[in-house]
């Protein structure tokens, strides 16, 4: 039992995604985006937790 995933709301994606790169944890696959709303990555953090980042999409 325990936390498998958590999830966030950032304003800019890749500065998330790099500040993560720089801490040592890396993308789980690639940025992608959801349903043409979200653009989203997956971050593999501290003790295999995922942490998934979304950055909404203004239109």
């Amino acid at each position: 039992m325990g936390l498998r995933n958590v999830a966030f709301e950032v304003h800019d994606l890749r500065a998330a995604v790099d500040h993560a790169a720089a801490e040592g944890y890396g993308l789980a696959g690639g940025i992608g985006e959801y349903e043409g709303s979200w653009r989203m990555a997956y971050v593999r953090g501290p003790e295999g937790i995922i942490v998934s980042l979304a950055e909404r999409i203004e239109k």
